[in-house]
């Protein structure tokens, strides 16, 4: 099948890409699961390009679709469309997740180091131990 993408629409579960403006009329489509884009690649390009699409024709709600699953499928322009970025979210429609959920972590609490206090503290000579308080030598 050969066609100019219209409209690629990402939903939860699946994207889809018509050949036709108003997708209810239209005889054909392409689904794409979300398991399956990360083997595929950024499909959101292929949108006003001209491209081939290999594989089993399906009927699914009284009409005829392809269930993209791999890359060597796409023929045409569709050939040269990016991957995905590793940290793509498709759960997200689309918005780019920095990792997993995890509660926001308590501020690093700095607390001072302590130290033994410095007093002066002066010594007097004891003058009976005979010892001489000089240099060391």
């Amino acid at each position: 099948m050969t066609g100019k993408v219209v409209r690629v629409k990402h939903g939860r579960d699946l994207t889809r890409i018509d050949f036709c403006q108003d997708s209810m009329v239209c005889p054909f489509t392409v689904v794409v699961f979300s398991h399956d884009l990360k083997h595929i690649g950024n499909v959101s390009q292929l949108q006003n390009k001209v491209i081939e699409i290999h594989g089993p024709v399906k009927e699914y709600d009284g009409r005829a679709e392809i269930v993209l699953q791999q890359l060597r499928q796409l023929g045409g322009e569709g050939r040269q469309i990016p991957p995905l970025p590793k940290n793509y979210d498709v759960e997200n429609k689309g918005h780019y997740s920095a990792g997993k959920f995890s509660l926001p972590k308590a501020a690093y609490k700095t607390s001072k180091k302590k130290e033994v206090a410095k007093i002066p503290v002066d010594i007097p000579i004891d003058s009976d131990s005979g010892e001489n308080p000089g240099p060391p030598q």
